[in-house]
């Protein structure tokens, strides 16, 4: 298993988006500066009225399979 650490602010209004169908996908970097893309619905559990904001773990398998995402701190 490999972990990431990245932050996210992400206003309720851009997650939006992805309610709509408009995206499916979330892109951040890293604090390796690697560029992370996986799927919205895998930080669903984060969004309140105001959006998605704070530090965040993701963790995948030795095939880079998403395992899930927990938020730090």
């Amino acid at each position: 298993m490999h972990k990431y650490f990245f932050k996210l602010s992400l206003p309720a209004e851009k997650y939006k988006a992805f309610y709509q169908g408009h995206a499916q996908n979330i892109q951040v970097i890293c604090s390796e500066g690697k560029s992370l893309r996986f799927p919205a619905n895998a930080i669903r559990q984060f969004l309140t009225s105001e959006g998605i904001y704070g530090d965040f773990e993701m963790q995948v398998d030795e095939n880079n399979k998403l395992i899930g995402v927990v938020r730090r701190g």
